[in-house]
C-alpha cells in the first residue's frame, strides 16, 4: 500500500511535537510541575499489583494514559517525543496512522489510569494529532488504592504508605466507604499511632482486649468521622487549596493536643479548627488576589 501522507509532512509534525516537548520541559523547570511518565515497574512494585485480567479491545481516553513499560523516559507526560533519534520511527507510525493501518496499542489498566505495554509511538502520534481516544487491548490490574491520571512519582510513595495502613487497619474491608488520602508522606504512620492509643484506651475501658483492626474501625467511627464532619461544616478545604480532609484532620488533632497541653484542659475540636484556619489558612486578601488572578487568566484564555 502506498502511503498518501508525504514524509516531509510527517517530519514537520515530529519537529512540532519535539518543540512542544521542549516547551513543556522549560515550563516544568519554572513551575516545578511534574511532566514525567510513570514507570509501570515502579507502580507495580509500590502498589503490590498481583494478577491481571484481559478485558478485550476498547477505545480508551488518551488523557488517562500516564505511563509506560520501559520507555517512560522517552516521552513527556503528554507523550511528546524527547529525543531527535526517534524521528524515523515516529514518522513511519505517523504515515501509517494517516493511512488508517495502525494496530491497537496494548495497555495495562490500574485504577483509572493506563500504562503502554506496546505502542508508545502510536500514542505520541495520536496525542500530537489531538485525538481524544485510541483503540487498545486492555489488561487490568486490581488495586486497593485509587490511581488518578494526575498521579506523580511522589504520590506513589504516599500510596505505598496507604497500602501498608490498609494492611494493618483493614479499614478498606470494615469501612469500605472511607477515603483517607494524604498529599504528603508520613501521615499514615501518625494515624496508626493514634489508633494504637485508642486501642489501649478501649481495652482499658471495656476491660477486654481489642485487636488492632477492630480498634481502627471504632477510631474511624468515633474520632476520624467526627473531626471530618467539623471540617466539612466549617468548609475548611476552601482555606487550604490542594489539601485533603485527611490532611486537615491531622493538623486539627495536632493543634488540639498542643492547645490542651498549653492551657491545661481539653480544648474543643471546634476551637482547634478555628485556630488552624486563623494561623495557616489563606487569609482574606490572599483569597481575593487568588480569585483576581484566576479571573484574569480566564479572560486571557479567551
Amino acid at each position: 500500500m502506498s502511503q498518501s501522507k508525504p514524509l516531509a509532512a510527517s517530519i514537520k509534525e515530529f519537529q512540532s511535537a519535539r518543540h512542544r516537548a521542549a516547551i513543556e520541559n522549560l515550563l516544568a523547570q519554572l513551575s516545578g510541575e511534574c511532566i514525567e511518565l510513570l514507570p509501570f515497574e515502579e507502580v507495580h512494585q509500590k502498589l503490590h499489583l498481583a494478577s491481571q485480567a484481559y478485558r478485550g479491545i476498547h477505545e480508551i481516553p488518551l488523557s488517562k494514559i500516564v505511563g509506560s513499560v520501559g520507555r517512560y523516559r522517552e516521552f513527556t507526560r503528554s507523550f511528546m517525543p524527547r529525543r531527535e533519534q526517534m524521528r524515523d520511527r515516529w514518522c513511519r507510525v505517523d504515515r501509517l496512522t494517516a493511512d488508517g493501518v495502525a494496530l491497537p496499542i496494548e495497555v495495562y489498566k490500574v485504577g483509572d489510569c493506563y500504562f503502554v505495554r506496546d505502542g508508545n509511538h502510536r500514542v505520541s502520534v495520536a496525542r500530537r494529532a489531538e485525538f481524544h481516544s485510541i483503540e487498545a487491548c486492555v489488561w487490568e490490574y486490581q488495586t486497593r488504592v485509587p490511581l488518578e491520571p494526575d498521579t506523580t512519582l511522589d504520590d506513589l510513595l504516599i500510596k505505598e504508605e496507604c497500602l501498608e495502613f490498609l494492611d494493618h487497619t483493614r479499614l478498606d474491608k470494615s469501612r469500605p466507604e472511607q477515603r483517607i488520602e494524604f498529599t504528603v508522606p508520613g501521615r499514615y504512620r501518625e494515624l496508626e499511632c493514634q489508633i494504637a492509643c485508642y486501642q489501649a484506651a478501649l481495652s482499658q475501658i471495656d476491660e477486654r482486649p481489642f485487636d488492632y483492626p477492630e480498634a481502627a474501625a471504632y477510631w474511624y467511627d468515633m474520632i476520624y468521622t467526627a473531626v471530618v464532619q467539623i471540617i466539612q461544616q466549617r468548609d475548611m478545604l476552601k482555606d487550604f487549596p490542594g489539601r485533603t480532609e485527611a490532611d486537615l484532620f491531622v493538623w486539627v488533632v495536632r493543634h488540639q493536643r498542643e492547645l490542651s497541653e498549653a492551657y491545661g484542659y481539653t480544648v474543643p475540636m471546634t476551637a482547634a479548627t478555628e485556630c488552624v484556619i486563623d494561623e495557616h489558612g489563606i487569609k482574606w486578601p490572599q483569597r481575593c488576589l487568588k480569585a483576581l488572578k484566576e479571573r484574569l487568566l480566564r479572560r486571557h484564555a479567551r
